[in-house]
């Protein structure tokens, strides 16, 4: 099973009303992304499928400057609209981001329109004027004109990438340890990735005080959950779900094997290093799964003795 990773960011002309507000907006957020992305994908032009996905809310970038945005995580494919089969992603594709971002852009500034037309926001004194509702229409007509940046990063290979990721990225605020390089002088250097330059690796250093700053912008409402499950990953509907996602998965696998004994997956996994000597290959004979193992494992007659020695 291959995974797509689809990031949504905001324009930076939202970030000041967005951190002045945000348990409401970044509910906006998740239900904008969630809306794009099972609509698009239900679009008989585009998948034509149902999807299940987990989203992550970030607010950070690797300057740790406050940039909310958020990442999916998404299966390549998705059940048919009446359940009765799974429909696969394209390789190395899983929906246009064009217009995934424009559906994006409309759905969550509805979601603005009508919190504003509620009396939900809250305006600090930087923000004042914008309580005025033809200056909040203006501003939001301003953010209407630009382009919304969605992107699809390169999916992940196998479910331990899928691991890896989540390792790394859920349940951490702005900056890992490792990142950190020193402290001196009351200095702190931190190695960060420059996205404008091909994503090279430097270092930048910050007053203490403004590190502490800047690492305290990403501490979130009290009680806010930051990872969110949607479609048939949803927590009333997961369990039937997954359940017929697997049945008609392994259907498809099993369909397959006639064809090929391996698949890509798997033979790229045949030529893995020895664990013990990190020279020789493994030679993978034959794959078997936890059923077929129960079934191979030789029966004893009687317990196995322990070692009293």
């Amino acid at each position: 099973m291959r995974y797509s990773h689809v990031v949504f960011t905001v324009p930076q002309q939202l970030a000041a009303l967005a951190f002045a507000n945000q348990r409401l907006i970044y509910r906006l957020l998740f239900d904008a992304v969630s809306r794009a992305l099972l609509e698009l994908a239900a679009d008989p032009r585009r998948l034509g499928a149902s999807l299940g996905f987990f989203a992550v809310l970030h607010t950070w970038s690797q300057r740790l400057l406050y940039h909310p945005h958020i990442h999916c995580v998404v299966p390549a494919g998705g059940l048919s609209l009446d359940g009765s089969r799974w429909i696969s992603c394209r390789r190395n594709f899983f929906l246009p981001v064009q217009p995934l971002s424009r559906l994006f852009r409309g759905k969550l500034l509805a979601g603005l329109r009508r919190a504003f037309a509620n009396g939900e926001f809250e305006f600090p004194a930087g923000l004042a004027e914008l309580a005025e509702p033809r200056r909040f229409d203006a501003w939001l007509r301003g953010l209407r004109k630009t382009e919304w940046v969605v992107y699809a990063k390169r999916p992940f290979k196998r479910p331990a990438h899928v691991l890896q990721y989540l390792a790394r990225y859920t349940h951490r605020v702005a900056i890992s340890n490792g990142r950190l390089v020193s402290l001196a002088d009351g200095r702190v250097r931190f190695r960060c990735r420059d996205s404008k330059h091909n994503n090279r690796i430097g270092e930048m250093s910050l007053d203490a005080v403004e590190f502490l700053r800047r690492f305290l912008l990403h501490v979130l409402p009290r009680g806010f959950v930051k990872i969110r499950h949607f479609g048939w990953m949803a927590n009333r509907q997961r369990s039937a779900a997954l359940a017929r996602c697997r049945e008609l998965l392994s259907a498809g696998a099993q369909a397959g094997d006639s064809v090929t004994l391996l698949t890509g997956e798997q033979r790229l996994a045949a030529e893995r290093r020895c664990p013990l000597c990190r020279q020789g290959l493994l030679r993978i004979v034959e794959w078997l799964s936890a059923a077929q193992l129960l079934i191979r494992q030789p029966q004893l007659a009687s317990p196995v003795p322990l070692d009293s020695s």
